[in-house]
């Protein structure tokens, strides 16, 4: 390590050297002012080390905590085992929680992280994140505020779990902790968040969440306006507030114990505004006098919550300077060997150990939890009798009734899913039967859908939610990329978020619509890594893949997005009004399951296959019907899952006919099709390929659709082609 000191460190040592020592009083707190010290000062050391190894370009990671440190206060104030969600500057947090479980190794686990070494413990190199499930911290990437929706999500499923009766990996009292910055207050996250918090508690849903705003500020580089935090927060209904000043250490060890009594006491949520500095800039690559005073930045060094812990212990006689800073010494040197030892630790060495973590796989164990039947009803949830055949939104609905039957863990939530029984009645009849603590409605905001499950994943629950359109999702889907499908990659697979989403999704549903009620981009989702993404077209597939959705989840803690088609919810025919051949006899639980990415094949013509998926399954069928009576085969591949692609069934059949016809209703420019055509291709396929989508478009009103969705008469016409070639 390089001896050239930082500004900040000399004049902390000039700082302390020049204070008198003080008479011995106690404070009341005197070993608790100690602990704080030490888990301060092995923070602050731990941010030279990480600002010193980036500039050996060893290190990878320099978004230090110096300035923040008194959020170690707001540790010692709660239990090890209150679950914690940390943004990025949570240092002393994390030291000050280590000293309070035994057998911790915190300065090697941090140093690990910033040398991406693959022994790093909760990510094993693949970020930099405070995170550790010994110490009940869930590592959060805390971009921009995106996991308070989660932490929100999971004071609300503390109380929920316990009323079901459900084991929880914490203490039904526990207190959820979530820290973030000034700037990440203003974002949308966060005040949708802290409204779903108060619209809980409200109602007198028990909400123990203790909101920690650690305001220094600045968002890098622009600045919050003076007193804007307390002008916001303080003085909401419903909303506890405290505040303390992080250069006053008694003051934040006593106000964030008052803090977090008033939370654990009251099950209600508590906004406790830490007032700190940032120290030593956003991160080793920012150049702070680019946008603030150098007089600026030094005045800042006087409100340094450490020295403020380190004059605290001289006045009071605790310790002299001396003593000061032979302790702060001896951390530097703890340090010091503890990155030696990091540097010599091994790192990721392949993209299979990389990816390890994404999401488990064990098709066998899903396979088996899918197949055991629940038991026995003493009737139908729906009206339908049994052996009755169904449409699709009637067998989501007994499918989704079983599983709530099954198992009191699994929840069924979404906007209008309760008493009015969903916007097409696909959750009818579920909340009389199962009560509203297991089927209930949420408020208007996707990213507090979402966030529910990523808390009540969680604490031990199975939950479906629901968005009631797939165009509703885009501004809430970072809960699903960067929260839910991240967790099990940033915690080494030690954490995960077990959850189905259900999507009413595409198009062409008559007399209704536009595009936000008709909406076909998935490109998004099918983007994100370990997701699985279901699309059923017709009503037994729907009941038997819901089914394999929910013992994902609940056997490998998958996330599930489940699209369902709205123009078929309620579709009966087929070809001739009246066939009924749209329907069909619901799956009883015990009789199979669909596998995640296995395809669906219809007929084994050998002349064209036609690929397929939602609407576009009816659709292809008829096509093929017609193509038969002029003498053409075609066989119908339904994909069923879009991600993972059914990769295996597809070359077979596509193989099997040397001629391709993909009916794609996404858009041309990243719809399915696209996925398709490459995989046909990786695989070497080389007969003939074509593909059909809807336009590069947003879907109008009306018949207008129809000029931009693709329709049986171009499936038929590019079917033709194909065949002339």
């Amino acid at each position: 390590m390089t001896d050239k000191r930082a500004p900040l460190d000399d004049h902390f040592l000039a700082a302390v050297a020049a204070q008198q020592p003080g008479t011995r009083t106690s404070s009341g707190l005197d070993a608790e002012l100690l602990a704080l010290f030490d888990a301060q000062a092995t923070s602050r050391h731990l941010d030279f080390a990480a600002r010193q190894l980036g500039q050996r370009g060893l290190g990878y990671y320099s978004i230090g905590s110096s300035g923040h440190e008194s959020n170690a206060a707001v540790a010692a104030a709660l239990r090890p085992t209150d679950p914690a969600l940390l943004h990025y500057r949570s240092g002393g947090f994390y030291l000050r929680r280590a000293q309070q479980v035994p057998g911790q190794h915190p300065v090697l686990d941090v140093l690990l992280g910033v040398v991406a070494s693959a022994d790093e413990p909760i990510s094993a190199g693949r970020h930099k994140v405070f995170g550790n499930t010994a110490l009940s911290i869930i590592p959060q990437t805390s971009t921009i505020a995106s996991h308070l929706p989660r932490s929100v999500g999971l004071a609300f499923a503390l109380g929920r779990a316990e009323k079901l009766g459900v084991d929880c990996r914490w203490p039904a009292d526990s207190v959820v902790v979530c820290s973030f910055g000034d700037a990440s207050a203003n974002h949308s996250t966060a005040t949708g968040a802290v409204n779903t918090a108060l619209h809980c508690a409200h109602q007198g849903l028990p909400m123990p969440l203790l909101l920690v705003c650690e305001d220094n500020g600045l968002g890098i580089s622009v600045r919050t306006p003076p007193g804007w935090i307390e002008a916001s927060y303080r003085d909401r209904n419903g909303l506890a507030y405290f505040s303390a000043d992080g250069a006053a250490p008694l003051d934040c060890l006593r106000v964030a114990q008052q803090a977090v009594e008033w939370t654990r006491t009251h099950r209600s949520p508590v906004f406790l505004h830490l007032r700190t500095v940032r120290l030593m800039g956003h991160a080793g690559s920012d150049v702070e006098t680019a946008y603030r005073s150098q007089r600026e930045i030094s005045a800042d060094y006087d409100r340094d919550p450490l020295l403020g812990t380190a004059k605290t212990l001289i006045e009071h006689g605790l310790l002299t300077p001396e003593q000061v800073i032979d302790r702060y010494e001896a951390k530097r040197s703890e340090v010091a060997e503890a990155v030696e030892e990091a540097l010599s630790r091994r790192k990721l060495g392949s993209a299979a150990e990389v990816m390890a973590a994404i999401c488990q796989d064990r098709p066998e164990a899903v396979a088996e939890r899918a197949s055991t039947a629940p038991p026995r009803r003493e009737s139908p949830t729906s009206s339908v009798e049994q052996g009755e055949r169904l449409t699709l939104a009637q067998a989501i609905n007994r499918s989704l009734a079983d599983e709530l039957e099954r198992d009191r863990r699994v929840l069924v939530f979404g906007e209008d899913v309760a008493r009015k029984g969903g916007v097409y009645g696909v959750t009818r009849g579920l909340r009389k039967k199962f009560g509203a603590s297991r089927v209930f409605d949420t408020l208007l905001d996707e990213q507090s859908i979402l966030g529910t499950a990523l808390g009540a994943g969680l604490a031990g629950l199975l939950p479906i939610a629901e968005i009631q359109y797939l165009a509703y999702l885009h501004n809430a889907i970072d809960q699903l990329r960067g929260e839910a499908s991240t967790l099990s990659f940033f915690s080494n697979g030690q954490y995960r978020n077990p959850m189905v989403v259900r999507i009413a999704g595409y198009a062409y549903q008559r007399g209704f619509g536009g595009h936000f009620h008709n909406d076909n981009a998935v490109a998004a989702l099918r983007d994100i890594p370990g997701l699985v993404v279901a699309s059923p077209s017709r009503p037994d597939d729907a009941a038997a893949m819901l089914r394999t959705c929910v013992a994902a989840a609940d056997v490998d803690g998958r996330v599930c997005v489940f699209l369902e088609p709205i123009a078929l919810y309620h579709a009966r025919d087929l070809h001739e009004p009246g066939d009924n051949r749209w329907t069909a006899k619901y799956p009883e639980p015990g009789t199979g399951h669909v596998p995640i990415g296995r395809a669906r094949q219809y007929g084994t013509g050998t002349d064209l296959t036609l690929v397929t998926f939602g609407n576009g399954v009816p659709m292809s069928l008829r096509v093929a019907r017609r193509l038969r009576e002029r003498g053409i085969t075609a066989r119908v591949v339904d994909l069923r899952w879009l991600s993972p692609l059914p990769e295996a069934d597809l070359v077979r059949a596509a193989e099997a006919t040397g001629r391709v016809l993909v009916v794609d209703e996404t858009r041309r420019s990243g719809g399915v099709s696209e996925a398709v055509l490459t995989t046909l291709v990786d695989h070497e396929y080389t007969g003939a390929m074509a593909r059909v989508t809807s336009e590069d478009s947003f879907i109008p009103l009306g018949e207008a659709a129809y000029h931009v969705l693709v329709d049986e008469e171009t499936v038929e016409q590019a079917a033709w082609r194909l065949l002339k070639e």
